[in-house]
């Protein structure tokens, strides 16, 4: 079973118009709304790989509330912990006429100690029976910088971890089996001005097990304990980037589950990252295009880490 961690839960609200042009009004063609943050958005792409997965995290409020209505809705198995607090939401803002898509987060309810420390025998009980752990997502206020490592040594399974900023670099402590940093994420995590594999060999000196760095329409590079692998997709995707990372985790995740090899692993990852960009909502993927891609992937080794 794959668990998947989304301590900062959204109600993600998706306008679609031609093109944002700021200061100015617009006509927003297309409204989607459904429960979001990155570990939903996770659980959604796993159930639809054939993953058995179970979802967890903090929920509050009426937001809360329309969060659990979306997941039972779609079928998707969940048991959250209840927050006094209000559960964010977030609006994405796609450009139909670029593929841009412009986000803007609310910062989460505060969770009180206690709250904390309901989750943690929660999660510990859930993680019992998980295989895979999927850390991933901002951490709402209230929670310990070092949430993620507290975490990831509860978990008897592989745990992955994705994450940015002092979320992603206190996490390391937990030494997660793997962490998907974007390049930006990478950057804000490590000293610049030095090449991606380098700079992911330093997460990897802090305590990641393997890193699997995403390049947007460049690919992945994939850093891990028997080689590195550069995987590049055949085509520029056109669409709604947003779910990409978390597609990848999913992949990462299931291929984790079934044991598959690290070329493997990176190929599915790229496939399913660019297939998620055909999709109008972060937590969907295009299942005729992620099936054309995949033995389109390039894959190369590069070398074996020093």
């Amino acid at each position: 079973m794959i668990l998947t961690v989304t301590l900062n839960a959204a109600l993600d609200v998706t306008y679609e118009v031609g093109a944002l042009e700021r200061g100015e009004s617009h006509r927003v063609g297309v409204v989607r709304e459904r429960a979001g943050g990155k570990g939903i958005n996770v659980a959604r792409v796993a159930r639809a790989l054939g993953c058995e997965v179970t979802a967890t995290g903090f929920a509050g409020g009426v937001v809360g509330e329309l969060i659990r209505d979306d997941l039972r809705g779609s079928g998707i198995v969940h048991d959250f912990v209840t927050v006094s607090g209000t559960s964010r939401r977030t609006l994405t803002v796609v450009e139909t006429e670029s593929g841009e898509a412009t986000v803007l987060n609310e910062a989460g309810p505060r969770v009180l100690p206690e709250e904390w420390r309901a989750f943690l025998g929660h999660f510990g009980a859930l993680a019992a029976s998980a295989s895979v752990v999927v850390l991933s997502g901002s951490l709402p206020p209230g929670v310990p910088v070092d949430a993620y490592a507290e975490l990831a040594r509860l978990a008897p399974g592989r745990v992955v971890l994705d994450a940015d900023g002092t979320a992603l670099t206190e996490g390391l402590r937990g030494r997660p089996d793997v962490v998907k940093p974007n390049a930006d994420e990478l950057t804000r995590a490590t000293a610049a001005g030095r090449p991606v594999a380098e700079r992911a060999g330093e997460l990897r000196d802090a305590g990641a097990g393997t890193v699997l760095v995403s390049l947007g329409a460049d690919g992945m590079l994939a850093v891990t304990p028997d080689g590195v692998w550069r995987a590049v997709p055949p085509e520029v995707v056109v669409g709604n980037p947003t779910g990409a990372g978390d597609a990848a985790v999913a992949a990462t995740a299931r291929a984790l589950l079934l044991g598959r090899p690290w070329d493997e692993l990176v190929r599915d990852a790229v496939a399913l990252s660019a297939a998620a960009v055909a999709a109008p909502v972060a937590g969907d993927f295009d299942p005729d295009l992620y099936v054309r891609l995949l033995p389109e992937i390039a894959i190369e080794g590069l070398s074996c880490p020093s």
